[in-house]
């Protein structure tokens, strides 16, 4: 899901949560408190929740602080439950709408990925194979110096980088290998070299980088 869709979907869930806290009633007797219907309280904590561990990472603070609110208390009604839980969903919306937290970096760096890899397309579909090549490895060594950082690592030349991803374990040596075939193809291209390979080598290229991405980008 795309960071501007996580953003639409917190602000719908916001709404919910506020619907659902309307309906609050003053109940009488030994425990009296507002009470709200509780199904639908249910709902939204599934949702809420779903949407946290997307926006925030399954082992975030925001998270982890929404779970343990989630287990019953004693002589809490429903309604104070609802707005502990709506107050950790702020703090998490207020976190995402600030860029606050990686997994939002990570998903604008995607966007501006894809958004590359499909001018490389429409380059390779013109047949300027050589300028499709030099975009994709463009993409693929940022996003090894973006995976260097998380780790880490020290930042340099693709192999260099490369090599010290697969020593640290962040993927295995065929990987190490294809990404050395792949930057072969865009250091021919980048050299006016079009002759050393193909218009089908660009296509795999891109569409090897594509599942790399969504394999480690988040990783």
């Amino acid at each position: 899901m795309s960071a501007s869709k996580l953003s639409k979907r917190f602000d719908e869930l916001r709404i919910q949560r506020d619907s659902i806290e309307s309906t609050k009633q003053y109940e009488q007797g030994p425990f009296a408190g507002y009470r709200i219907d509780n199904d639908a309280l249910i709902g939204w904590e599934v949702k809420a929740l779903n949407l946290l561990e997307m926006a925030c990472s399954t082992d975030s603070a925001h998270v982890e602080r929404f779970r343990q609110l989630q287990r019953p208390e004693a002589y809490r009604s429903n309604f104070e439950k609802l707005k502990q839980l709506g107050a950790v969903f702020d703090a998490a919306q207020e976190d995402f709408d600030g860029g606050y937290l990686n997994s939002v970096r990570s998903l604008i760096q995607s966007e501006l990925f894809d958004s590359e890899l499909e001018q490389a397309k429409e380059l390779l579909a013109a047949k300027y194979k050589a300028a499709a090549a030099v975009i994709a490895g463009v993409v693929l060594e940022t996003t090894l110096r973006q995976m260097c950082t998380d780790r880490g690592l020290a930042s340099g030349k693709l192999d260099k980088m490369n090599a010290d991803l697969a020593k640290s374990g962040s993927y295995n040596l065929q990987v190490q290998k294809r990404i050395t075939a792949l930057a072969d193809i865009r250091n021919s291209a980048a050299h006016g070299n079009a002759d050393k390979f193909r218009e089908e080598d660009v296509m795999d290229m891109i569409t090897y980088i594509e599942r790399f991405l969504s394999e480690h980008l988040h990783a």
